[in-house]
């Protein structure tokens, strides 16, 4: 197995590194390319398992456990929230305490236990109620009890999926040190999480739905386990780094340091600044303190009493900063603006995703004389895209870019180019949603528009291919700028900004619904390319906005972005 410092992995050589990884590295190093087949093949189970759980669990609690539909949507809305807001959670324990390897793990059995108890509700008897007749007013509650274990299922799964989601991605990026393998390895996790997520949506949803929800969760269980022992196999390959201290805390030390010393005159000698116990003893240059948010530079200016001896040590930790913790500091603040402009990039595909069910309801779903696609499962398509382009991004568009301009194409760049599709992808959903609005209203009394579903095929396939590309953009762009001891919550980032835009939507689809007649029950008499047009208007002042930030926004920690390369990417 090539050592990661020593050998580059050439891309076309990549999808072949699993039988690569058969010996330890040279010399004892942990690391590199060895612990891919492992990462990947645990992310795959624990992956089909949350797949599983999350893209038929309202149908579950309509169907079987003879929950409200309203309930249902809000027990599955909370699931999805807690799923994409936990990895915030998971992230500040690996970077404070525990390290993301051992939070991978142990919500790895977490997430089994979980869907263990889910399991046993669709299994045993009296962990259920009593079939009957949907919608029949004799169907039967359920008992606490089972509500009790259902729920306790429900949430234990829930935060274990939360725990290792994005975390992996953390753990997986941690074992290279070159920064075009780590975007290699983010390349294949993505397109892992999007087949995972595809089978999962149609081999697993259809056992559930048409052999039984027993062997369904069974199926769940049996990967969750195989995801976990996996990872358990190649824990003696894998780089660990052990956090010392909480980051966060030092982060709050420079905001109250700097308003304690927000009087203190500012120096411009290096020697007034703090860089830490043990500075002088690292062969390291010293740097004065960026100019950029010059009033946090005060949380780290030696003042008298802040020291307690000639060896540096700290006597007031709050009133004292190394230069270090304040451009760390510095650096998420330069990020913020980057970040918040990806809220309303997400948001528009959770629009879309939930608007296009609505409108396949009342289409024509046959492909073909005998073949009915189920209105829910439409949007697989975007999953199936977004796996596709991952791979031709990796092995074609990337190696293209690269002769053509000798450069690798930034995060910044990547991020840009899903704002445009996703614009354009509203842009050909308001298209097309006015020629189905034009052939409703020529019919009369017919909810069912003679107009097939494929028409919805493009705006899904657009949205795939921008996901392909911001989404990875987005967490190699987060790993690589939020500083190194912060680098489980970058990458977690990215999965709160999914959870705003989650909710976000509803509340954008609710107040549409409050102050406009665009969405009736019935969409024949609606408005919904009103909706969409109105997404792309914010899409492109979003998208202005971003423009601006990534002008203004120049890379802390950059890696041969501004160099020309010769390695493919």
């Amino acid at each position: 197995m090539a050592n990661s410092e020593s050998q580059e992995l050439d891309l076309n050589e990549s999808v072949s590194v699993e039988r690569q990884a058969q010996t330890p590295l040279p010399g004892g190093k942990k690391g590199g390319w060895i612990t891919f087949p492992f990462v990947i093949g645990s992310f795959m189970g624990l992956a089909l398992t949350g797949g599983g759980l999350t893209a038929n669990l309202m149908v579950y609690l309509i169907q079987e456990i003879h929950v409200k539909s309203i309930d249902a949507t809000q027990i599955s809305n909370v699931v999805s929230g807690c799923v994409n807001f936990f990895p915030i959670v998971g992230a500040i324990i690996a970077d404070s305490s525990l390290g993301c390897f051992s939070v991978v793990l142990i919500s790895s059995c977490i997430t089994l236990l979980g869907m263990t108890l889910l399991n046993l509700t669709a299994t045993l008897d009296p962990l259920r109620p009593l079939t009957c007749e949907r919608e029949s007013s004799f169907c039967k509650l359920p008992s606490k009890l089972q509500l009790a274990v259902l729920y306790g299922g429900i949430a234990v799964v829930s935060i274990g999926i939360g725990g290792w989601h994005l975390t992996m991605a953390t753990v997986g990026a941690n074992q290279f040190d070159k920064h075009e393998d780590q975007e290699i390895f983010f390349n294949w996790y993505f397109f892992t999480f999007y087949t995972s997520a595809v089978i999962s949506s149609t081999a697993i949803v259809y056992i559930q739905d048409n052999v039984s929800w027993a062997w369904g969760f069974g199926i769940c269980v049996v990967s969750s386990l195989i995801g976990s022992t996996i990872l358990l196999l190649g824990k003696r390959f894998f780089h660990r780094d052990k956090p010392q201290s909480s980051p966060f805390i030092g982060l709050a030390r420079v905001v109250v340091a700097s308003i304690k010393k927000r009087k203190v005159l500012l120096s411009s000698r290096i020697e007034d600044y703090y860089y830490g116990r043990d500075h002088g003893k690292a062969k390291t240059v010293d740097v004065t303190p960026s100019k950029s948010f010059r009033f946090l530079n005060g949380a780290a200016l030696k003042t008298e009493g802040d020291l307690t001896d000639e060896e540096g040590s700290i006597a007031k930790p709050w009133r004292l900063c190394t230069i270090q913790q304040v451009e760390d500091f510095k650096n998420l603040m330069r990020i913020f603006p980057l970040w918040s402009s990806s809220i309303f990039l997400s948001t528009p595909i959770a629009i879309l995703l939930s608007l296009t069910i609505l409108q396949a309801l009342t289409m024509d779903v046959h492909l073909g004389p005998h073949f009915k696609i189920p209105a829910s499962s439409i949007l697989v398509l975007v999953l199936i895209t977004t796996s596709i382009f991952l791979t031709l991004i990796d092995h074609l568009l990337c190696p293209t870019w690269q002769k053509l301009t000798r450069h690798s194409p930034t995060p910044l760049q990547q991020i840009g180019l899903g704002h445009v599709l996703n614009i354009l992808s509203m842009v050909v959903s308001a298209l097309v949603e006015s020629k189905r609005l034009r052939v409703a209203h020529n019919l009369a009394n017919s909810n069912i528009v003679p107009m097939l579903a494929v028409w919805l095929f493009p705006q899904l396939k657009l949205a795939g291919i921008g996901e392909a590309f911001h989404f990875p953009g987005q967490v190699s762009l987060y790993y690589q700028e939020f500083p190194a001891s912060l680098r489980n919550t970058a990458t977690a980032m990215v999965s709160m900004v999914i959870g705003i835009a989650f909710y976000l939507s509803t509340a954008l689809i609710d107040l549409v619904r409050r102050v406009t007649a665009w969405l009736p029950d019935d969409m024949n008499r609606g408005r919904l390319d009103n909706v969409y047009w109105t997404v792309v208007v914010i899409g492109v002042l979003n998208f202005g906005y971003y423009l601006v930030c990534a002008k203004l926004y120049k890379y802390q920690n950059n890696v041969d972005h501004e160099q020309v390369v010769n390695t493919e990417c």
